[in-house]
């Protein structure tokens, strides 16, 4: 039996695949940036921001409950970067407490917010694992228009982005200042989280950033490449769990794209052409029946078959 999804699921299955792709994409500069888990923290962090963006005005408004998202996770980011800078607590360390701490203010304003005059219906519940179904046109609209805003942005600062992260000091010397670049990456990396917490979940929305470019980097060493298939990866993940939500009532959808992204995970890692585990097993296979022992090595083998 063919599973014939409705028109507003068409539109969202097409909004998971731009924020598929774009998470992709910035997952890219996060993996080289070596700060896979500021996406983790940022997004947990985002949690309290949602919250406070659904009391202020008693009901459900994407785009104000996106603004006190971003809001909420720059605040969390600052204060990282506060922590590093004015104490001898490292980064990972720092985004953990800011991780943990912004979560568990956000799951307590949740609580709070359920028990008033209409907060049980107000679908918060869904941005801590993520339900697309949930979504209605305006959402859709929104994440749409933000997803293809980081696209254009990674697009037309792709030169930038390359010496950025592989050349800092060229990149100095061609006049790109550090602080705006890190500011911009920093931008585009909570533009993308806050899109995709209602259709990932908080929770689960690093794993959407993650996944993917650490499973291209098994297809190819180009940077350029690299971001195209992570694009790929994500945008299937992305459209392949809301298609499976769809097929159960209430499923959330967060889980079936991270399961989906780690499918696509384990096929890179086996059959990856840059270090797949199939790749390293063939090439181990072929070296080893190429090996020719040298003479000593014969005289040593014949030695050991002597005695």
């Amino acid at each position: 039996m063919i599973h014939v999804l409705s028109h507003n699921a068409q539109w969202v299955l097409f909004s998971t695949l731009i924020l598929g792709m774009a998470s992709g994409i910035i997952g890219c500069l996060a993996y080289w940036k070596r700060q896979s888990l500021m996406s983790d923290a940022l997004s947990h962090a985002a949690l309290p921001g949602v919250v406070i963006g659904f009391a202020i005005l008693g009901v459900k408004n994407l785009p104000v409950m996106i603004m006190g998202a971003a809001v909420s996770a720059l605040v969390g980011a600052v204060i990282i970067q506060w922590i590093r800078s004015s104490s001898r607590v490292k980064e990972d360390a720092a985004m953990g407490i800011v991780l943990s701490v912004f979560f568990g203010l956000g799951i307590m304003l949740l609580t709070f917010v359920n028990r008033t005059a209409g907060g049980s219906q107000s679908g918060l519940d869904s941005f801590i694992f993520g339900q697309a179904a949930s979504m209605v046109r305006k959402d859709v609209y929104t994440m749409i228009g933000l997803g293809i805003l980081v696209l254009l942005i990674a697009f037309i600062a792709f030169k930038e982005w390359k010496i950025f992260l592989f050349d800092p000091h060229f990149s100095k010397g061609l006049g790109l200042s550090s602080r705006w670049m890190d500011g911009l990456y920093l931008g585009v990396l909570v533009l993308v989280i806050v899109i995709g917490i209602q259709a990932v979940g908080v929770i689960l929305m690093a794993a959407l950033l993650i996944i993917p470019a650490v499973s291209a980097r098994y297809w190819t060493d180009s940077f350029k490449w690299m971001m195209v298939w992570s694009a790929l990866f994500g945008g299937g993940a992305g459209m392949a769990g809301t298609f499976i939500s769809t097929l159960g009532k209430g499923w959330p959808t967060g889980p079936f794209i991270v399961i989906a992204a780690s499918a696509l995970f384990v096929v890179s890692l086996t059959l990856g052409v840059r270090k797949g585990l199939l790749v390293i097993y063939l090439q181990h296979r072929a070296h080893k029946k190429s090996h020719i022992p040298s003479w000593s090595e014969k005289r040593a083998l014949e030695g050991g078959e002597a005695r």
